[in-house]
């Protein structure tokens, strides 16, 4: 927690990497139209997480990709397919976990490169649109379901998915549950 009265260290920010032009696809999706007002996108990076290598994974959520840039600063295209990936987390075995849009709770093994939908929907009904994603300690990941919620429609949720695969909705009257965390206790 910041202390008032300590005096604020400023440093000098620089970028280390940028998404190269042979990723870059400028251009209208089914993602831009609404969120962007229809504008062209060339890509919009979410999700950023370390794996224990040092590398920096990513999603880009208007063309369902996700990149893996290694600790020199190259960028991998690990996978594209048709979702809307909006968050990540990779659990501490390994496995990488991405909140998606359009499908819902997905897995992607970084070793193969194969991505599966792992939740897909809630006590048999669909997700809003599934935003952002953090394990606790005990591998419990908590989500957030924000969808197009706001002010007008407070309807948004989070969910705790259990290390044992128990689901459980926390929250179901958030206004835009726009990412999560924890505290060093996990509460």
């Amino acid at each position: 927690m910041h202390n008032p009265f300590q005096k604020i260290k400023r440093i000098q920010a620089r970028s280390f990497t940028s998404l190269p032009a042979k990723f870059r696809q400028k251009r209208r999706t089914t993602w831009s139209d609404p969120n962007r007002g229809g504008a062209q996108v060339d890509s919009f990076l979410e999700g950023p997480s370390f794996d224990r290598d040092g590398n920096l994974w990513c999603v880009d959520i208007p063309f369902g990709r996700v990149f893996r840039i290694d600790p020199k600063g190259e960028w991998e295209l690990v996978v594209q397919y048709d979702g809307w990936p909006n968050g990540l987390k990779i659990h501490k075995g390994g496995w990488i976990f991405i909140a998606d849009y359009k499908r819902g709770l997905m897995l992607l093994d970084p070793k193969s490169a194969k991505i599966e939908t792992y939740l897909p929907t809630t006590f048999s009904e669909g997700f809003k649109g599934l935003n952002d994603l953090h394990f606790a300690d005990n591998g419990d990941l908590y989500f957030t379901d924000q969808g197009q919620t706001g002010i007008a429609d407070p309807s948004g949720r989070v969910y705790r998915l259990r290390a044992n695969s128990e689901l459980q909705r926390l929250v179901d009257n958030a206004p835009s549950p726009n990412g999560i965390t924890l505290n060093k206790s996990n509460t």
